[in-house]
């Protein structure tokens, strides 16, 4: 069907984008959550984008397979992926090498555009601020940059979110 990507800064409106996109197709929608609650903080971001979603939306959380957690969703539900920039770095904090996870997130995004229902795909842009100071600092910016354009190069729609605002990147 179609594969939209919304990429941009930290509370940039990228998630309320989608959940408005997603809510806007009058069908089943499912979900795909890579965060994990592992403090205090983390969780109550969670806690908070749940209460933005409606209640009848199936919410899978899955930090690491997306390929699977993209494969299992009900060919006539949108899928919501949110989002790419926790996946890579849980990735990385498992040692998946980067070739790796980019060969993996080839794979996933091909899942996603191929759906015969909408897909729509979160993530960071993390390369418009300081060259971060530690290499791993630097490796994740680098991974996720590449990520983030392989996402870009096969979406139907690609689109950068600022203050709320949309800016088509075709």
């Amino acid at each position: 069907m179609s594969l939209t990507f919304l990429l941009g800064g930290a509370r940039s409106g990228k998630s309320t984008l989608a959940t408005e996109l997603a809510s806007g197709s009058g069908g089943p929608v499912t979900l795909i959550a890579t965060g994990e609650a592992r403090d205090d903080e983390m969780a109550a971001r969670i806690a908070a984008h749940r209460t933005e979603r409606p209640q009848e939306w199936e919410t899978v959380e899955e930090p690491l397979e997306l390929q699977g957690a993209l494969a299992a969703v009900p060919a006539n539900a949108v899928v919501i992926v949110d989002c790419l920039s926790l996946w890579v770095a849980n990735l990385i904090e498992r040692g998946d090498e980067d070739r790796d996870i980019e060969a993996s997130s080839e794979r996933a995004a091909t899942i996603a555009r191929e759906r015969s229902s909408s897909s729509i795909v979160v993530s960071n842009e993390v390369g418009l601020g300081v060259v971060p100071a530690a290499p791993l600092g630097r490796r994740y910016r680098d991974v996720l940059g590449r990520v983030n354009a392989q996402w870009a190069a096969v979406a139907d729609e690609a689109v950068l979110v600022v203050a709320g605002r949309r800016l088509s990147l075709r």
